[in-house]
């Protein structure tokens, strides 16, 4: 049995950039599958659907679903969505808050996303940034960033921006978008969980 029903979001938000894709979003090639919120008999099913979709994925340390775990351990997991075809969970979403120069500034970082290979280039990817973005919106975040691949995440209004940025990485695969008017400015952090190499270092992650 499912955990709950399909859970439709708010329409109204301040951020543009939604209202342009949300007819979008109910268009897509996705037939059958239903977005919900992540419920306890979930958990393994995401654990194992998270590692299938990075096994073959260039440039990771694959360990996405041990970030996965150490988000939820912390209480950090801010937004987890799963993707459902017949019940079974075949692709899951997460946000976690960030913090912009070591403040906390109502802010998210998007991911990992992930899909079971079977089921990848049907469109389940981008319905779920887009439900995990309409979530943030609607409990009044004040935006997003990512790491990943701008030639798919730009359709989403992310864009690389010099005001936000991030270590170590290359500047143009940084993204930002704002869901209200204010771009902040700063060096992001994202919570210590995202440094969770095994199941040994879950046990080393605290709440911040």
């Amino acid at each position: 049995m499912p955990c709950a029903s399909r859970n439709p979001l708010p329409r109204s938000s301040s951020w543009p950039v939604l209202q342009t894709f949300l007819s979008c979003q109910e268009n897509m090639s996705a037939p059958d599958i239903d977005m919900r919120q992540e419920c306890p008999d979930d958990i393994s099913a995401v654990s194992r659907v998270t590692a299938a979709a990075f096994l073959a994925a260039p440039h990771t340390t694959h360990t996405e679903h041990f970030i996965i775990v150490a988000l939820r351990k912390a209480e950090r997991l801010s937004v987890s969505r799963v993707a459902t075809h017949n019940e079974q969970v075949v692709g899951h979403v997460a946000a976690s808050p960030i913090k912009i120069s070591g403040t906390n500034r109502g802010w998210y970082g998007l991911g990992p996303v992930s899909v079971l290979p079977s089921y990848q280039r049907r469109g389940i990817g981008s319905a779920l940034v887009m439900d995990a973005l309409r979530v943030l919106s609607s409990i009044g975040a004040g935006g997003c960033v990512v790491l990943d691949d701008p030639a798919f995440y730009e359709r989403f209004g992310f864009k690389a921006n010099s005001a936000l940025t991030l270590g170590g990485v290359p500047a143009e695969y940084f993204m930002a978008v704002a869901f209200d008017a204010s771009m902040p400015s700063g060096k992001v952090s994202y919570h210590e969980a995202f440094r969770a190499q095994s199941r040994l270092t879950l046990e080393r992650t605290r709440r911040e």
